[in-house]
């Protein structure tokens, strides 16, 4: 894959991400701020309980967070992992098996959801205000970065451990043999990692559960639009259509005298 290609599908990757972004931030406007706010109001009234009336200046206010604030923070984080995709795409296209380019685009986005989102968020969910402990803040973070990583590796691992046990298993036994081996290594890596229990007490379990259902809907939705849309793209790119040649007409074949 020459440089000329791997420069148009960065850029492609690129817009499919803010494409996909756009999706994102519609539903995290309509879905998740109302929790947000919901929880902000929770927090507001703990504090007002407890005697704490001041206030520090809000810089700046919830409507620009809840719109402009929003909009940007994720238009911005998936141009950027669109990039980091399609420059995946670019290394792993003919590499993971006979797929075309829509497969393997949709592949890398899975993958992607899966080791970004899905598997941090099984052990260190992501919490509204009003959730959390300030002082164990930087340890969380560094923990939930450090199972991204693993994630990674263990995905990594299992695909190579499915093409070495396909000459002798079959594609299919090879495939479940991987997939389980990721599945128990992950679980075990799960019950080591410590964990974390600040939600307070009276903190309303319905707000919880709807704002971490909605961070990962807004992550699918996010990762399946982008490759959707990338793949269609790529395709484009790496298969272009024929160009339609006029048909010579057929000459009428000579009179016989």
């Amino acid at each position: 894959m020459n440089s000329v290609v791997v420069r148009t599908l960065l850029v492609r990757g690129m817009l499919a991400g803010v494409i996909a972004g756009a999706l994102a931030f519609g539903l995290a406007y309509l879905v998740g701020e109302p929790q947000v706010d919901a929880a902000i109001a929770f927090e507001e009234a703990q504090a007002h309980a407890q005697g704490a009336h001041e206030h520090g200046e809000e810089l700046v206010s919830r409507a620009v967070q809840a719109t402009a604030g929003l909009g940007t923070a994720v238009l911005v984080f998936g141009t950027a992992v669109g990039g980091i995709a399609a420059l995946a795409f670019c290394f792993l296209l003919g590499r993971v098996g006979r797929f075309g380019p829509r497969a393997t685009a949709v592949l890398i986005a899975g993958g992607a959801f899966l080791t970004v989102c899905l598997v941090p968020l099984l052990k260190y969910p992501v919490n509204p205000p009003a959730v959390g402990d300030p002082d164990t803040i930087g340890q969380r973070t560094a923990l939930y970065f450090l199972l991204i990583a693993l994630a990674v590796l263990l995905v990594a691992g299992a695909v190579l451990l499915g093409r070495r046990l396909a000459p002798r298993l079959g594609n299919w036994h090879a495939t479940v043999a991987a997939g389980a081996a990721f599945v128990v290594v992950l679980a075990l890596a799960l019950a080591l990692l410590p964990s974390f229990d600040e939600v307070p007490r009276d903190f309303p379990a319905v707000v919880l559960w709807r704002f971490r259902l909605a961070s990962v809907g807004i992550q699918a939705l996010l990762w399946a639009s982008f490759g959707l849309v990338f793949g269609d793209l790529a395709e484009r790119v790496l298969r272009p259509r024929a160009v339609a040649r006029p048909i010579p007409e057929e000459k009428a074949p000579a009179a016989v005298t």
